[in-house]
């Protein structure tokens, strides 16, 4: 039959399965009619030695006519080799925006850290909110250049130079993710490889603040007398251990044995968990915490060695950190005790295997450092020595052992 208006209208709807029916004129030309009354316009040719079915549109969206010259458009680019679906997957695909993007990658990078994912999203969303609806393909090296530039001189260099390693990343991960038919990826090269062909990174000198020997005594005296007794606590144990800000923040007391001594952090950066021997003082905080905790138990129960009085897992020190400044005159931030720590630890020429251990560094290609096996034991001695220093540093510990001379009176 030939596929009209008037034949179309009479076509019966099906009950169950769709039904085709095939048009006279327009070979493979045809019309597929479901249950539902939906009819709905194809074409059938053979690409690449396999049989492929269009679709051309529904009827009552297109007329017959249309659907028609369509079909004989199609047929003419299929006979000169070309691929009509591959072509409109390829369109589909062109259109993957920033943002589908970045959540295939989050998908995709199961092994990415909660911390490392939301970090990602508040980077994406600061730098470049307004491209996260925008296909991947429309980024260009031109506008990625643009954007660097300008928020690295309006708003922070190291943050933008975050940004774009992120953007580097998410299309790195689209480029070998989303192919056409024939295996052609769909973006071509990365745009955030131009930053670096024209050395436009931001150079941005790693921090190298730390607590000077002379500084601490004013330092640990204004923590001492914090209003909030754990964040005190918590300082204390950053500059006494040189754990990261949220290692410590973490820290449950499933993680630390009185007994045994030893704080452990589960899952670390480097994946690897990282025990360490607490010293005499930091021992006896830990202690004194542990049993604010239980009597606070029935009234607010919480996991976390650092939770106030409400059981709530302790995150603000804006101001804390603003009140040790304003009475000790040092300026810090939680990662600059970890510097401190590692500095004194260097000064006290503890050996740098244990050194690399305290700090849970990895070996990189130190061959030799595979087979020195660092137990939470042989820290024990470096951990009690840091301590030491800085307990003596800060006024709380002599700095000599003071011998009671007996006066011998000769008669």
């Amino acid at each position: 039959m030939k596929l009209t208006k008037s034949v179309i209208d009479r076509l019966p709807i099906p009950e169950t399965d769709p039904t085709f029916y095939r048009d006279d004129e327009i070979r493979g030309f045809g019309m597929k009619v479901f249950p539902s009354g939906v009819k709905s316009f194809f074409l059938e040719k053979r690409i690449n030695r396999r049989v492929k079915r269009i679709t051309i549109g529904r009827y009552g969206e297109i007329t017959p006519e249309q659907a028609r010259k369509q079909a004989l458009k199609l047929a003419g680019d299929i006979a000169t080799g070309g691929d009509p679906v591959a072509k409109k997957r390829r369109a589909k695909l062109e259109e993957k925006t920033l943002n589908e993007a970045f959540a295939d990658y989050l998908e995709t990078r199961k092994d990415l850290k909660e911390r490392t994912r939301r970090d990602m999203r508040a980077s994406m969303d600061e730098m470049f909110s307004d491209w996260l609806d925008k296909p991947i393909t429309r980024i260009t090296p031109a506008m990625v250049a643009k954007r660097h530039k300008e928020f690295g001189e309006q708003r922070s260099e190291a943050r933008a130079n975050l940004g774009c390693r992120y953007l580097r990343a998410i299309l790195n991960f689209a480029r070998a993710k989303y192919k056409d038919d024939e295996g052609r990826p769909l973006i071509g090269e990365n745009p955030v490889k131009a930053l670096s062909e024209t050395r436009a990174w931001f150079r941005v000198d790693r921090r190298s603040t730390v607590i000077k020997p002379h500084e601490i005594k004013p330092w640990f005296e204004a923590v001492l007398n914090l209003p909030s007794k754990d964040i005190g606590d918590y300082f204390q144990v950053l500059i006494l251990t040189g754990l990261r800000r949220e290692e410590a923040l973490s820290l449950k007391w499933s993680e630390i044995d009185l007994k045994a001594r030893t704080l452990t952090v589960l899952d670390p950066k480097n994946r690897r968990d990282h025990t360490l021997p607490m010293g005499d003082y930091l021992s006896a905080i830990m202690t004194r915490r542990k049993a604010a905790a239980d009597a606070r138990k029935e009234e607010a129960e919480s996991p976390f060695v650092f939770s106030d009085s409400a059981g709530r897992r302790i995150s603000n020190f804006r101001y804390a950190l603003a009140a040790i400044e304003k009475a000790s005159g040092v300026r810090f931030t939680p990662h600059d005790l970890r510097r401190t720590f590692a500095t004194i630890a260097d000064s006290l020429d503890i050996p740098a295997y244990a050194l690399k251990a305290l700090m849970n560094h990895k070996s990189g290609a130190d061959v030799t450092a595979g087979y020195v096996i660092v137990t939470a034991e042989r820290l024990r001695a470096p951990m009690q020595k840091i301590e030491d220093f800085v307990l003596k540093a800060a006024g709380l510990k002599p700095t000599a052992e003071i011998v009671e001379l007996k006066r011998e009176v000769t008669v």
